[in-house]
């Protein structure tokens, strides 16, 4: 059996909260509470549970940008070698951000150069592996432009000029040109409008399919869960609750937390 591309342990965070009153001391909350994870190459993970469940902080530790408390986050990655990420410096962790791995953030904004062009926005990231032919680029940078359905004519216009769903298909292009090993989405058709998110989950399932892309996918959505992973973890007050197949989950929900979700999210 091959290791997973992605293995996190026993994952440990909590959050000082301050002083309300001398009644009230500094408490502490348990954003991860022991909390497990493996992706398998070409498997998308889906992480769901309500706000404060400790979906971002998981998101966060998994991807190198927050320290948890205890544990172990490992990541193999295209050479063969496994990296403790929680170890790496600033700079290979950028590094890895900039090849293996991809970002989709809520907000587009957080993922896109704003000052730089559509095309350049792309081709940014095929230059951080090494792409140097300016010709080749453009081309690159032109054909995912048509993978996300933005028109070729917009490859010199700014991010600011697009709309809210065509600025989120933007950052997927600029995270996917490179073929990175690895995705992490954080609620990906967040704040779209209905038919927006529609139409770019299809686009998402696509996509991931096509490249064979191993992703973890954390949401407060159970509707994008079943049409983009294949397994699912219900994160509740930092502890994983319930986990499984995504189909299997959300059909015969075990915890009553889940049933709740379940219940409220897919059967209003």
């Amino acid at each position: 059996m091959s290791p997973p591309i992605l293995e996190a342990v026993d994952l440990v965070r909590d959050y000082r909260l301050p002083r309300r009153s001398f009644r009230h001391p500094p408490g502490v909350r348990h954003a991860l509470r022991g909390v497990s994870l493996a992706v398998a190459a070409g498997e998308r993970v889906g992480v769901v549970g309500e706000s404060g469940s400790g979906k971002t902080t998981l998101l966060g530790c998994l991807s190198g940008r927050l320290v948890p408390a205890a544990g172990i986050v490992e990541f193999l990655t295209r050479e063969g070698t496994v990296v403790d990420v929680l170890r790496l410096s600033e700079t290979e962790r950028r590094r890895l951000a900039r090849t293996d791995w991809g970002m989709v953030h809520q907000n587009p904004r957080d993922g896109l150069r704003r000052n730089v062009t559509a095309g350049a926005n792309v081709g940014e990231r095929l230059m951080a592996v090494g792409a140097r032919h300016y010709g080749q680029i453009r081309a690159a940078a032109l054909e995912w432009l048509g993978h996300v359905e933005i028109a070729s004519d917009r490859v010199d216009d700014l991010p600011e000029t697009f709309s809210g769903g065509m600025q989120q298909r933007l950052q997927i292009a600029r995270n996917l040109v490179t073929r990175p090993r690895l995705v992490f989405m954080d609620e990906p058709t967040g704040g779209l409008d209905v038919s927006v998110q529609a139409r770019l989950l299809d686009l998402l399932r696509s996509l991931v399919a096509e490249l064979g892309l191993s992703a973890v996918v954390v949401t407060h959505d159970l509707a994008v869960t079943r049409l983009l992973t294949h397994r699912l973890l219900v994160l509740r007050r930092g502890e994983v609750v319930e986990s499984g197949l995504t189909d299997q989950v959300l059909d015969d929900p075990q915890h009553a937390y889940t049933q709740l979700l379940v219940s409220s999210v897919l059967h209003p």
